[in-house]
């Protein structure tokens, strides 16, 4: 099965994710509103079973329950896939959000890299930082294993263009873990 429990527990932040590549229910509880509502639409689009429970310092700011959320769930992307055999390993998408267009390719390669492009013009939403944005998906790319290039072309809401990001990458993720008739990695070394 295509599935995992990870767990992480700093002085910060008490972080569980249960993740199924292949569906299943779909639950946030961080605290933090507005990325409940991200985390729900990364997991919605990307037709992902997604439990996330964080307890993190909200007192301080969201930076440590965002950041270590992103690095939970990248973790548990990497233990879900394995070797990487026999999965598609490449992805892309677009998604316009009214006026907002964000775009997402990916390389489930081992490889993680993080190009983020996306200026946001409020500074907040709700309770979460617009920079908190950049910050999660460098967490999930690094500890997935993952060459992630994120860009919003144009937009003028920081939700819209936000959101438009998280969907991007949930269907970029979908189009990747989709099973290959072969069970190897699909690279050229034989290896990932």
């Amino acid at each position: 099965m295509r599935t995992a429990v990870m767990e992480r527990r700093t002085k910060e932040t008490d972080v569980r994710v249960e993740l199924s590549l292949d569906g299943g229910e779909v639950m946030m509880e961080t605290g933090i509103g507005f990325f409940d509502h991200m985390l729900n639409a990364f997991a919605v689009h990307g037709g992902f079973g997604l439990k996330v429970s964080v307890k993190g310092d909200l007192e301080v700011d969201c930076h440590h329950t965002i950041e270590d959320t992103g690095i939970v769930l990248g973790k548990a992307f990497s233990q879900a896939l394995g070797d990487k055999g026999g999965i598609a390993r490449f992805g892309s998408f677009y998604v316009p959000m009214d006026e907002a267009l964000g775009f997402c390719a990916l390389d489930i390669s081992g490889r993680p890299f993080l190009v983020f492009d996306a200026v946001f013009p409020e500074e907040r939403i709700g309770t979460y930082d617009s920079c908190m944005t950049e910050e999660f998906m460098r967490a999930f790319a690094f500890n997935a294993g993952i060459t992630l290039h994120l860009k919003c072309e144009y937009g003028k809401n920081s939700h819209h263009m936000t959101e438009a990001l998280y969907k991007a990458l949930g269907h970029a993720l979908h189009a990747a873990v989709q099973p290959l008739t072969s069970a190897q990695p699909l690279s050229t070394k034989g290896v990932l």
